[in-house]
């Protein structure tokens, strides 16, 4: 499987596609409009080990609900990210069995290399 899962209002997430240029062969999903399912996220984090390495705390909501200050364990992580997608670290490339999760340069150059 090749797929993306981005943003469509973050411009961090339009600069990133822009820059990888994803063949038609992936297929690309706007969180927001189309929203993760329970079964897309078991299949990241079996990718990707566990829930907290997909969550997002740079999240807005993170922030305002003070949940720095709390113990969040996975299945909060999980609860979480399914009930908003901000919580959701931006954006996760799946091409077959790797999966790369967010934005720094490591990780977009480390994707771009297999895309």
């Amino acid at each position: 499987m090749k797929k993306i899962y981005y943003l469509s209002t973050c411009d961090t997430c339009k600069r990133i596609l822009n820059e990888l240029q994803p063949s038609a062969d992936y297929i690309l999903q706007d969180i927001k409009s189309d929203p993760i399912t329970e079964e897309q996220l078991e299949n990241m984090k079996s990718l990707s080990g566990s829930y907290e390495a997909l969550f997002s705390k740079r999240a807005r909501l993170y922030k305002e609900r003070d949940l720095k200050n709390q113990q969040l364990i996975e299945t909060d992580y999980k609860n979480l990210i399914l009930e908003h997608y901000t919580f959701l670290k931006r954006p996760v490339i799946i091409v077959e069995d790797t999966i790369f999760i967010g934005n720094s340069k490591k990780t977009v150059a480390a994707a771009k290399e297999v895309i």
